[in-house]
């Protein structure tokens, strides 16, 4: 795997391994709690394990056709940039359709984490196809800033873990 993938993979997972030791010893009730109008801490995990599971697939898809992207530049720094900033503003944001659609909700932490796992090793894989010289291609749709590369697409995977761990935490002070 590229260094620099490498090491945004290394935090990606550092990141997940925190959020999993808040959660891995909860019951099925208190993970499936539901409070009025907000998600349980099962949906919220399901959520990120669908977001990241259909990047997975559509970034499997784009590496078939590498050769025809284009490569990033100030633009999709930008874009990155924006997006950093709004996953850190304590804002909702209503969920893409096409995850809503797609997440499959864990009623108990064992699946949840396993399929987290799997996603993760997904994830993994398809970070291994990536030669040095591809690293700054847009090959990642992110369904609001549009075409961003790999590395942003990693980085974006970690910021949105960053903007859903205060509503877990909000929701274990619950619970």
């Amino acid at each position: 795997m590229n260094a620099n993938l490498k090491k945004l993979f290394d935090r990606l997972e550092v990141q997940r391994m925190q959020l999993q030791t808040l959660v891995k010893d909860l019951s099925d009730v208190e993970l499936n709690k539901h409070p009025t109008e907000k998600w349980s801490i099962a949906q919220v995990l399901s959520h990120l394990i669908a977001s990241e599971q259909l990047s997975v697939n559509y970034l499997n898809k784009k590496i078939l056709g590498i050769q025809t992207a284009e490569k990033s530049g100030l633009k999709e720094d930008l874009k990155m940039l924006l997006l950093i900033v709004s996953q850190r503003l304590p804002f909702k944001f209503k969920a893409p359709r096409t995850i809503v659609e797609n997440t499959r909700v864990y009623g108990s932490v064992n699946p949840l984490i396993s399929a987290w796992d799997k996603a993760r090793e997904d994830l993994k894989e398809v970070l291994e196809k990536f030669q040095d010289d591809q690293i700054n291609l847009n090959v990642f749709k992110h369904p609001r800033a549009g075409m961003l590369n790999i590395q942003q697409a990693v980085r974006f995977f970690k910021e949105h873990i960053t903007h859903h761990t205060p509503q877990v935490k909000n929701l274990l002070k619950q619970n």
